[in-house]
């Protein structure tokens, strides 16, 4: 089992980490970069830590050491720190990176594909939907998902646990739509222990319209919070990679928060998805509200302008 990380930087780094701690999930790591220096000395660093954990091999290379990879994880391009998507007041957010990072995909999926055409491509690079649009027109095939909003529906998850002081892995709480501003929270089937959050949340006085605000607003930019204070978002993305790779390669069929390409919506967005051999072979419409159901409406719809956006910048 060889899984592919094409682009080393915080993100990429990450991802590998995880995937040696986790153990068990490939037995090759080949690591990829354009600063093959850094490549070099990410695999190196990362060798001395694989004896802990079982059996695996990490190397650097070039494109034609991708042969026979089962996964391509895809995190290489400008990040939101350096390309300038640090605003909160800036409805674009990770949007503001779309066309420079469709030129990177332009050049890195098609040498990805000519030597591993049967692998499934795991878009990280944000913003991650529509550069996984983008991908699937480029690689000519379906194979393709993003991190979606598996992140963010943790994210969501750790809140509410805090708030209600319990385990996060006791919340049930999904997050759909973009990974980006116009994603929609599910607050109408969050829950825990088969209670509803908001029938739990406000019991200290504060109002439950102020709390979800709150909570929305730390959610949506966590991102920019943590890139203020360790200049880069990677250590969460990173465990949600090597997991979402765990899932396809053990043929998993996990229902999780990812994102591919629906045909009833025209776009990549995340749904509850059923993730496994071969990328996401499922998608399923969650229950929702009217208010909710109009959010998602609105998310598709940045979503589709972007996918065009990102495909006419790759293509020109």
């Amino acid at each position: 089992m060889r899984v592919g990380v094409v682009g080393v930087g915080a993100v990429g780094s990450a991802t590998a980490l995880s995937l040696v701690e986790r153990g068990g999930t490939c037995r090759e790591i080949v690591l990829i970069d354009r600063n093959t220096a850094r490549a070099d000395g990410v695999a190196a660093d990362l060798r001395y830590a694989a004896p802990l954990s079982p059996t695996v091999d990490v190397c650097s290379g070039g494109y034609h050491d991708l042969s026979g990879a089962a996964v391509v994880v895809i995190t290489a391009g400008v990040n939101e720190k350096a390309g300038g998507a640090t605003d909160r007041s800036d409805h674009r957010g990770r949007l503001r990176l779309l066309e420079t990072n469709a030129k990177v995909f332009a050049d890195i999926v098609p040498q990805v594909v000519e030597v591993a055409p049967q692998a499934v491509l795991m878009v990280v690079t944000d913003p991650p939907d529509p550069l996984a649009d983008l991908t699937r027109h480029l690689a000519g095939h379906d194979r393709v998902f993003s991190t979606g909003t598996l992140i963010d529906s943790l994210r969501f998850r750790v809140q509410l646990a805090d708030r209600l002081r319990v385990r996060p892995r006791d919340v049930q709480a999904l997050v759909v739509g973009e990974h980006g501003t116009s994603e929609v929270l599910l607050w109408s089937s969050a829950q825990v222990g088969g209670i509803p959050v908001t029938d739990l949340l406000g019991q200290d006085g504060q109002s439950l319209e102020e709390l979800r605000e709150e909570v929305e607003n730390d959610i949506r930019y966590a991102n920019i919070t943590i890139i203020e204070g360790t200049g880069a978002s990677q250590y969460g993305i990173g465990a949600v990679s090597a997991r979402l790779v765990e899932a396809v390669l053990r043929d998993e069929r996990a229902v999780l928060p990812v994102a591919a390409h629906s045909s009833s919506h025209g776009v990549t967005l995340s749904l509850s998805s059923v993730l496994g051999a071969g990328g996401v072979q499922q998608m399923h419409v969650p229950t929702m509200t009217p208010e909710e159901h109009r959010a998602l409406h609105e998310s598709v719809q940045v979503l589709r302008d972007a996918a065009e956006r990102a495909v006419a910048v790759a293509t020109t």
